[in-house]
């Protein structure tokens, strides 16, 4: 039997034409059959916060193709999870599940004591 190659996430930004392999992204499924998709994603051009570099996203959904649609509704276009490489950590998932939205955001790497923020925050000036 042949083994499949491990894969990890990717990130392909047609607008620039760059591809970005982001070993950072995964799943966890829930006890009620939803998903948390988290995805460490290029910060997007324009963005409101002034900040740079990448910037981890959740995103709470009924499974991980609407996960991945409601970031392409955003503007965040060409966005695909490919293996499981990073899922969630446990507080991650308690963050996203107490947010109304279920979209959240934070810089990457986390810097000590940043709070989540609403997706609508990063995208405002993009």
């Amino acid at each position: 039997m042949r083994k499949r190659p491990v894969v990890t996430s990717v990130i392909d930004i047609r607008l620039t034409g760059e591809t970005y392999s982001m070993p950072a992204g995964g799943f966890t499924r829930l006890p009620n059959g939803s998903v948390v998709v988290a995805l460490t994603l290029p910060r997007p051009a324009g963005s409101s916060d002034g900040g740079t570099g990448p910037v981890r996203v959740l995103v709470h959904a009924a499974n991980r193709a609407r996960a991945l649609t409601r970031l392409r509704n955003l503007g965040l276009r060409a966005v695909y999870l490919r293996g499981n490489t990073e899922p969630p950590t446990p507080d991650e998932v308690t963050a996203v599940l107490h947010h109304p939205d279920g979209l959240l955001w934070r810089a990457v790497p986390d810097e000590a004591g940043e709070l989540w923020h609403p997706i609508r925050a990063l995208l405002r000036g993009a």
